[in-house]
């Protein structure tokens, strides 16, 4: 049974950094596509990023472009997601997903706090 279990949240202050992972088991996690999405307070999910296997070529969504990195370690089945310059906007629960809308595989998310 495939299985997403996502870590590293916590509170930062405006302009900080995070490392969120994402630990995958249960599926070739070398062969898939991963994506990180968010949730924020009262909001629906929002896609974040989307890496691919093979050249892990990657995209964002434009508020996050230039400020966030999604990384992946096939040998460890482990999925990142390198939050810097973070803004109170980017506030929100992160999951990790192997799948497209509705994100359903996606695990129980880490929560990203940014305020003063």
């Amino acid at each position: 049974e495939a299985q997403l279990v996502e870590s590293g949240g916590g509170l930062v202050q405006p302009g900080g950094s995070l490392r969120l992972s994402c630990a995958a088991s249960g599926f070739t996690f070398s062969n898939a596509v991963m994506r990180w999405v968010r949730q924020a307070p009262g909001k629906g999910l929002e896609w974040v990023a989307t890496i691919y296997p093979g050249d892990s070529s990657a995209d964002y969504t434009d508020s996050v472009k230039g400020r966030f990195t999604i990384s992946r370690d096939n040998a460890k089945n482990m999925l990142y997601l390198q939050l810097n310059s973070l803004k109170t906007e980017d506030t929100a629960m992160y999951y990790c997903a192997d799948d497209g809308p509705p994100y359903s595989s996606r695990g129980q998310g880490t929560q990203v706090t940014v305020s003063s």
